[in-house]
């Protein structure tokens, strides 16, 4: 009976491991991440409903806050002052995504205004979704935001880390790689529920992204001060990885294969304008900043916060630049955000037939 209650979660966990473990070995670009999104997707899609518990999803990305928080220096702060043209090339990136993509949603796929803003916000679906609740004259269409915004983050999960790779492949152009050193397990254990403990603070506050801002803070602290040096242990770098796949994966157990069939075709159109855009973006602020084109790209990619994170760390880029600029892109979401909402509550023009 047990064992019956736990099932979902057991299938979930189980497969996120197996498919991260299988793609770490063949080598995949950000293997752990992409290889237990796959899996645990698959499972979703033949109809098993795997399921990750919010306690287990929030250790998984306060390990990955930790991890990338371990990047910190103590030049963090003459870091972050290199960045004030990408973090203004990356709003009007946002913002043109947004708009671009949302028009594309009203006049080829019915979509209402508010409906199509919420469904191409790139990242923070549950914040999506709470204002979906909060603006009822928006009159949002709450499953196609929740499919378009799980497929547009499957979609870049998967394909990005290998395009990305095959692009720089020999033209030395990683990023800065995270600290090589590594903490003793029970450090490493102490600092995640510490951060943690924090995620909990952070998210009683409303903080978006509670457990991973929480993760990057308390580490990037300690790191930056100098009371630590190195990274967290590599098996638990792993197993946060695999569960933030999982929780990726997961999100198709409550969509059905119709609304799939349906909007799958809109969700790939979506993306592909995200990807092109956020792409063209990142290769002139690259050339112009003599950054690697792959870390803007990661940097500017419209997917959820945590999972680009993960996504970034994985591919070993500057934790510095790229958790600068997913913080950054979330709060500008969280400002905004409401006032594209409210100010296109009208429905459709027209319906397609």
């Amino acid at each position: 009976m047990i064992v019956a209650a736990y099932r979902p979660v057991l299938l979930a966990i189980g497969a996120a491991l197996c498919g991260a473990a299988l793609f770490l070995a063949l080598g995949v670009p950000a293997g752990p991440l992409v290889g237990s999104t796959v899996a645990v997707t698959g499972l979703a899609a033949a109809g098993f409903s795997p399921k990750v518990p919010a306690s287990l999803r929030n250790l998984g990305f306060t390990a990955i806050g930790v991890t990338l928080g371990a990047g910190v220096t103590t030049h963090f702060l003459s870091d972050v002052l290199r960045f004030p043209l990408s973090l203004l090339a990356l709003s009007g990136t946002m913002i043109a995504v947004m708009l671009i993509s949302s028009t594309v949603l009203k006049r080829f796929f019915a979509a209402s205004s508010g409906t199509a803003v919420l469904a191409t916000s790139p990242g923070a679906l549950s914040y999506s979704l709470s204002l979906a609740a909060d603006c009822p004259a928006a009159k949002i269409d709450i499953p196609f935001v929740m499919v378009l915004q799980s497929l547009r983050l499957l979609i870049i999960t998967i394909i990005l880390p290998p395009l990305v790779a095959t692009i720089e492949t020999g033209t030395g152009g990683r990023g800065a790689a995270l600290a090589h050193h590594t903490l003793d397990f029970p450090v490493s254990i102490a600092l995640i529920v510490v951060a943690a403990a924090g995620g909990y603070l952070f998210d009683r506050m409303r903080v978006p992204a509670a457990f991973l801002l929480a993760g990057v803070t308390i580490s990037g602290f300690v790191h930056g001060v100098g009371w630590l040096d190195g990274r967290p242990s590599s098996i638990l770098t792993f197993i946060g990885f695999s569960l933030a796949g999982a929780v990726i994966g997961a999100r198709f157990a409550s969509v059905t294969r119709t609304q799939l069939r349906d909007l799958f075709i809109a969700g790939l159109v979506v993306t592909s304008i995200a990807l092109i855009l956020s792409g063209l973006a990142s290769y002139l602020v690259g050339r112009l900043l003599e950054l690697p084109f792959g870390m803007v790209w990661v940097s500017f990619a419209p997917g959820g916060v945590e999972g680009m994170s993960a996504m970034a760390l994985s591919l070993g880029y500057d934790p510095a630049y790229v958790a600068t600029h997913h913080i950054f892109r979330l709060l500008l979401l969280l400002a905004i955000l409401p006032l594209f909402v409210r100010g296109n509550g009208k429905p459709p023009a027209k319906t397609l037939p």
